[in-house]
């Protein structure tokens, strides 16, 4: 079982077997989620790039520079 010992400044770094297991790598965030029974589960709070595809809709339809240029000056002018 793998192990950490606290630094004096309360930190821990959490041993090379267990970041494998947990797909951890540099600069990822791990949650502390206290459990019913009073123990901590550790788990990854951060995700991977991928699982934020779609997450913004794609417009109907492309724009072109004019209409946008058009849409501001509309904009501008109360329109």
């Amino acid at each position: 079982m793998p192990t950490a010992t606290i630094t004096s400044k309360g930190q821990i770094t959490l041993p090379q077997q267990v970041r494998n297991d947990m797909g951890l790598t540099a600069g990822d965030r791990v949650d502390f989620i206290r459990m019913e029974d009073g123990h901590y589960a550790v788990v990854p709070a951060s995700h991977s790039i991928k699982s934020l595809k779609g997450i913004i809709p794609r417009p109907g339809r492309p724009v072109s520079l004019e209409d946008m240029q058009a849409a501001i000056e509309a904009g501008a002018t109360g329109e």
